[in-house]
């Protein structure tokens, strides 16, 4: 089921016309089948590649302690005995960082990476949406995460979203029928429309199959969805809201910035922040503290990260656009080799870059498992 679940999210990206690069370096090819080069230059530049907005960083950033250790002994177990240089060579890794509390343990860049460099994030951009949700309803936006999705977005009334609410959408299971077989011609993922207001339109059509919440079906339509109530509810775009809300007040490092789904149009909310791999582990300790900001603020409501990591009744493995991973570890995963690894009763964000060669097979999925495990055990 994850390796479906993982690939689904292509179709997020699919409503994106096809790029011309600067320099000739992609020559109209979808962002979803890019070669190993074209991955590497486009990740780290899609601003220029695609229309985005801005997300400012601050000049006095939430301090990462330099305590780099020497992991020059280390080995993990797969397929034979590996080090920290195999996985980042084998798996296509553009940077790496672990951090323990407030401590940088790791941190390791390759593919003509470093530290300034932006990445796109694919679906971890979802997690970061699930946080603006929980922080519009602590600021009076939403009352919560159990009103009605067609309170705010009236277009969708008479439809299959009727009784659907929030927390529907946010663990995927808001009862409607969505096909997201990429094999058929026919099925929703094909022939689903871009832009918001034909997508509504769309989506206001689809039968309900399911009561909500009793049934998990990985909807991208939906998660657009999502940014859609947020942005009815704020009054606002998405980009401004985690800047004022998160990005500057935790303080992140580095500007970062936002796919749209089209030229002069909103930020796509399953989809494509694109921010350093130390504002990635930033956003990790600001889940893992709850929403918490240095001097004690409280941005999202007390017990919000606790529901959003909480399995949902309609799948064990999913909470509020979160992975559930086990023993109170959680995951913010982007098709590509995105992550966002944070155990938070070790205190352990552990944060990656990469440009895995598919979206996501189990191969891939267990050599990156197998490392974290055994680099998290050796913090």
């Amino acid at each position: 089921m994850r390796l479906v679940i993982l690939i689904s999210v292509f179709a997020t990206l699919s409503w994106i016309a096809p790029v011309q690069a600067q320099e000739g370096l992609l020559r109209g090819e979808s962002i979803l089948f890019w070669t190993p080069q074209q991955q590497i230059a486009g990740y780290r530049s899609i601003d220029d590649l695609f229309t985005t907005r801005e997300v400012q960083g601050v000049p006095n950033p939430y301090p990462l302690l330099p305590d780099h250790r020497d992991f020059s002994s280390f080995r993990y177990q797969h397929d034979g005995r590996r080090t920290v240089d195999d996985f980042i060579r084998d798996m296509h890794v553009a940077g790496v960082i672990a951090v323990k509390g407030d401590r940088v343990l790791l941190e390791r860049y390759a593919l003509g990476n470093d530290d300034a460099s932006r990445w796109i994030s694919f679906s971890i951009a979802k997690s970061v949406v699930s946080m603006l949700i929980g922080a519009a309803i602590k600021d009076g936006y939403f009352e919560s995460e159990d009103d009605l999705v067609v309170d705010y977005l009236p277009q969708l009334k008479g439809g299959g979203y009727d009784r659907a609410t929030i927390k529907h959408i946010l663990q995927m299971s808001s009862g409607v029928g969505w096909n997201e077989d990429y094999d058929d011609p026919s099925s929703d993922v094909a022939k689903a429309p871009a832009g918001t207001l034909p997508l509504f339109a769309y989506m206001k059509m689809l039968p309900r199959v399911a009561e909500p919440g009793t049934k998990f079906n990985y909807n991208t339509g939906e998660t657009n969805i999502g940014g859609a109530l947020l942005r009815a509810a704020i009054g606002n775009n998405l980009s401004t809201y985690l800047q004022h809300k998160i990005w500057q007040p935790f303080g992140m490092e580095s500007d970062a910035n936002w796919l749209l789904e089209q030229d002069g149009g909103v930020e796509m909310g399953g989809c494509c922040i694109n921010a350093t791999l130390r504002d990635y582990a930033r956003i990790g300790i600001f889940a893992m503290r709850g929403g918490i900001l240095p001097d004690g603020t409280k941005v999202l409501p007390d017990d919000w990260m606790a529901k959003s990591t909480a399995p949902s009744a309609a799948y064990d493995g999913y909470g509020y656009y979160w992975w559930l991973l086990g023993d109170g570890v959680y995951a913010a995963i982007g098709i590509f080799g995105q992550m966002i690894w944070i155990d938070p009763s070790r205190e352990i964000v552990i944060a990656i870059h990469s440009a895995w060669p598919n979206a996501g097979d189990a191969a891939l999925r267990s050599h990156r498992g197998a490392f974290i495990k055994a680099l998290a055990d050796a913090l």
